[in-house]
């Protein structure tokens, strides 16, 4: 439980934020100077020094809000000049700050590894500028306190995302599927603003603290299940859950492989936090347990029996990812804390054994010169480290022991029988099963011989020194998982046990 409370006022960012939002505004002044003056590496080293700087800040936030008892404080910041209720907020707890922790760890991860993957590329000012402010608007999401905040941060990651998905300009696949992506989310956007007045209809206040303080364990009215199904409808497009996924296995496969890895790995997942926030926060878990359950059967069966059609590498991972969304919402659906520690615990084991798949696929890709699996026969004999750790992702997608994959399923299957949804739970597990099958095919063609005489060679050293860090980090977790339990823990917990002190850091 949270143990103590903090209130600022005024313009007074959380470091993490702040490092972001400064970041991307200076990032274009570094691109300048940086063609001036002939250091055109200077604007990586600046992407890797912010993010790298925001997990840090992270970090220290996190010791910040630590207590003595072992609990994380809740910091309420006023950040548009009047006090919370009435004034936009930002209210950072355990599971804000195990968030905009991921965004940051991965967006570090991915900076690093865009040093040489993009270097033939042009207008890297622009993709190093966009990425940070994708990351800004992430971990703004993940801090905000009311509605209003929220979707300000919402468009600033869409509108980010939805240009870096159409970068590669010169082909018209990206551009389509950049097009498809804008489209899909602003009518999205346009139910979350829907929400927005039907909210604030109702509670006269679009501030999270006030609202779960007066519309939780309300009596379930028609308004109400509407409500419920517009945020579904707007949180449910960004996250990809099936029917409302597919701009997604387009926009993954055209977007840079940095990107793939960032969309896949953390701003669907994104989505996910948001829905799972507002959703405990207005919602007794009985009222959407079964819808989430009935979602969640559905999005990870289709995804997966439409990965095992395909035959572009990065388009079969983006169905993959599909899959993963629907394992996480077994644990929003148990309507438990434990659940829920599954699903972010699944989150943060997903951002590293995808965003890992995108980054060894996109050095096959970057190699190869080709997405298609059937053409990449016997390149992984011809690029031994880059296969290794697209291997270990996979068979931590699989949910195979030894891996963080596994773990996070665990929990979350086991979420689901001690929440009698046994039923979901034996999905959960066949459907973990089936897809194992696409997983070992890509394996088999890596590795099957080739007599063409195509010469591949290993992706550039820091490349694969990124994929093996990230894989290192599926299997200490997969073998050693307590730390990330812990803080899971801690996150869920501060939704699920702790909402009295989230509502009274704002209402005392």
């Amino acid at each position: 439980m949270v143990a103590q409370e903090f209130i600022s006022q005024g313009i007074n960012l959380p470091l993490p934020l702040f490092v972001l939002l400064v970041g991307g505004i200076i990032s274009p002044l570094i691109g300048i100077l940086a063609e001036k003056v002939g250091l055109v590496k200077l604007r990586e080293a600046w992407m890797v020094i912010v993010s790298g700087a925001a997990f840090v800040s992270n970090y220290m936030l996190y010791q910040d809000l630590s207590t003595s008892e072992g609990d994380i404080a809740v910091r309420v910041i006023a950040i548009w000049g009047q006090n919370p209720p009435l004034g936009g907020c930002l209210e950072i707890d355990a599971l804000s700050i195990y968030m905009a922790g991921s965004v940051a760890f991965i967006g570090f991860l991915v900076a690093i590894y865009s040093v040489h993957y993009m270097e033939r590329e042009s207008r890297l000012t622009e993709f190093y500028t966009l990425v940070t402010f994708m990351m800004a608007g992430m971990t703004g999401i993940a801090m905000a306190g009311d509605f209003f905040t929220l979707f300000i941060f919402w468009e600033l990651m869409g509108l980010s995302s939805y240009v870096l998905v159409a970068f590669l300009k010169a082909r018209w696949g990206p551009i389509e599927a950049g097009l498809k992506y804008l489209i899909m989310s602003a009518t999205a956007g346009a139910f979350l603003l829907l929400s927005m007045a039907l909210i604030y209809g109702m509670a006269g206040t679009l501030n999270f603290a006030m609202l779960a303080d007066s519309l939780k364990g309300a009596a379930t009215t028609p308004w109400l299940l509407v409500l419920f199904s517009t945020l579904v409808v707007g949180f449910g497009v960004k996250s990809a859950i099936v029917p409302l996924h597919t701009w997604l296995p387009d926009a993954h496969p055209e977007a840079p492989s940095p990107i793939s890895a960032l969309l896949s790995g953390i701003v669907i997942e994104t989505g996910l936090y948001a829905m799972t926030r507002v959703l405990y926060l207005l919602f007794d878990p009985g009222v959407f347990k079964m819808p989430i359950a009935l979602l969640s059967v559905l999005t990870m069966t289709l995804a997966n029996v439409m990965a095992l059609l395909q035959s572009d590498i990065k388009r079969l991972l983006a169905y993959s990812s599909i899959a993963q969304i629907g394992y996480m919402l077994v644990g929003l659906a148990s309507g438990t804390a434990y659940g829920v520690m599954g699903t972010f615990l699944h989150i943060f084991n997903h951002s590293m054994m995808k965003g890992m798949a995108f980054l060894s696929a996109g050095s096959l890709v970057h190699e190869a010169d080709t997405r298609d699996i059937g053409s990449m026969r016997g390149v992984g004999k011809m690029m031994p480290f880059t296969s290794l750790s697209l291997f270990i992702a996979l068979l931590g997608l699989g949910g195979v022991p030894g891996t963080n994959g596994f773990i996070s399923k665990y929990h979350l299957f086991a979420a689901a029988f001690g929440s009698d949804l046994a039923w979901l739970g034996v999905m959960g597990v066949l459907n973990s099963a089936l897809s194992m099958a696409y997983y070992i095919r890509i394996m088999q063609v890596l590795l099957a011989p080739r007599e063409d005489g195509l010469k591949v060679h290993e992706a550039p050293v820091l490349m694969v020194a990124v994929t093996f860090v990230m894989a290192a980090i599926i299997i200490i977790l997969g073998v050693w998982p307590a730390p990330i339990i812990n803080l899971a823990t801690k996150a869920s917990s501060a939704l699920v046990e702790g909402l009295s002190m989230y509502i009274g850091a704002v209402l005392g």
